[in-house]
């Protein structure tokens, strides 16, 4: 395949001549409908009960509440006096209307690789929506981080601002399936985790990292942490319907799986599942030496998990597929940061509900029924059982995880 083709396939170039003459053709406006579902614009964009796309959801960051913007086409209160070429910005450079400098919760760093003509699309498409009149403030940060002038340092150190290349080594399943993890899916702001500063760990990608009380877990063909064990049918599976043999989305996933991925078409899901298969991130770590049933954590974790786990996810660690999780074998249950076990067993969750998979099980919340010593005994019994092998849980993390969740509102 040569580079031009290779690289209409990738970006889904491959349009009428009335879409490249007209910027609010029915095709290009569609287009645009369906890479705002690949960017999930209305997971963020949405608040709970709120018209869509019309702002207002908190965001909480490691520095504070950041609420996303009103993107409707209001011209007060929307983007209805953005100018195309300032869209074009927001989503390539992180600047906004009048050049106004973003905060990287808007996720620019991985926009930056959309072609042009797919991010002229979008704004085609956002142009036809009902505008709603809805006033946000979007930057709620203490002072001095609410001075938008610091993102110029923060850009020099994390942003790389740049189109996505194809690789010609690669098929364009393989590229099409980067382009998407990588630019509007945007998977590594959750996936990769984060310096001090908020950046990427970018020699660290889709290994996992941590935001507003959960861990996005490893997506790196790691077989214990990560997706290696997942063949490319589980992976589609996953996206498609949140559930698979391996386990159910719960959490942020569930809001990225309803508003994106199971919108996405086929042909995508596949794409993005060859190439996470093949992303060149990952392998096989070290498995450590699990911790011994005789151990005092294990034994009374044995108990706990005998009186308030079995029922649902059985004796054995194995659960019951598109009910209960299973925990044998489980790379999330065995990942360095233990933070969204500690997190369900806490608050309890709800699986995510698709068209494929519409029963969403809940687990209940236990923070009533357990104490920190428990939980943290627990889920180190469940994280060094059935062959699982993980560092103990320490009873200040979950103790840290309580109090975090308390505050949240």
């Amino acid at each position: 395949m040569n580079r031009s083709l290779l690289a209409a396939v990738v970006f889904g170039s491959l349009t009428s001549s009335a879409l490249a003459q007209d910027p609010q053709s029915f095709d290009r406006v569609e287009r645009g409908r369906y890479l705002s579902i690949l960017g999930d614009c209305a997971g963020c964009h949405t608040a709970p009960g709120g018209a869509s796309f019309a702002g207002g959801l908190a965001l909480d960051t490691p520095f504070g509440k950041l609420v996303a913007p009103n993107i409707t086409p209001d011209r007060e209160t929307g983007i209805g006096n953005m100018t195309d070429d300032e869209f074009v910005a927001t989503l390539h450079e992180g600047r906004g209307h009048n050049g106004r400098r973003l905060y990287p919760a808007m996720p620019y760093p991985a926009y930056t690789k959309m072609s042009e003509d797919d991010v002229r699309s979008m704004r085609a498409y956002f142009k036809t929506l009902q505008p709603v009149r809805n006033e946000v403030v979007s930057n709620q940060l203490p002072f001095p981080l609410n001075i938008r002038l610091a993102m110029v340092f923060w850009n020099w150190l994390n942003f790389t601002p740049g189109r996505f290349q194809p690789n010609p080594q690669k098929s364009a399943a393989w590229n099409r399936g980067a382009y998407i993890v990588e630019g509007p899916a945007h998977c590594g702001t959750c996936h990769t985790p984060k310096t001090l500063l908020g950046g990427d760990k970018t020699a660290m990608p889709l290994v996992g990292g941590t935001l507003q009380g959960w861990f996005a877990p490893d997506i790196t063909t790691d077989t214990r942490k990560g997706i290696g064990a997942w063949s490319k049918e589980d992976l589609a599976q996953y996206l498609k319907t949140g559930v698979n043999s391996f386990t159910l989305a719960s959490g942020p996933m569930s809001e990225a799986i309803t508003h994106s991925t199971s919108q996405m078409n086929d042909e995508d899901i596949a794409a993005i599942a060859t190439y996470l298969k093949d992303s060149g991130v990952g392998g096989n770590s070290a498995k450590p030496t699990p911790i011994a049933a005789s151990d005092n954590a294990m034994r009374a974790g044995a108990a706990i998990y005998k009186d308030n786990c079995a029922a649902c996810h059985r004796d054995s660690g194995t659960g019951d597929t598109g009910l209960f999780p299973k925990l044998a074998g489980s790379a999330l249950v065995q990942s360095d940061d233990p933070t969204t076990l500690a997190h369900v067993v806490l608050s309890g969750t709800r699986a995510v509900s698709t068209v494929g998979a519409p029963t969403a099980p809940a687990m209940p919340a236990f923070d009533w029924r357990l104490n920190d010593a428990q939980v943290a005994a627990v889920l180190t019994y469940i994280r060094n059982s059935w062959g699982n092998a993980a560092a103990a849980v320490p009873a200040g993390a979950v103790a840290d995880q309580r109090a975090s969740l308390t505050k949240t509102p």
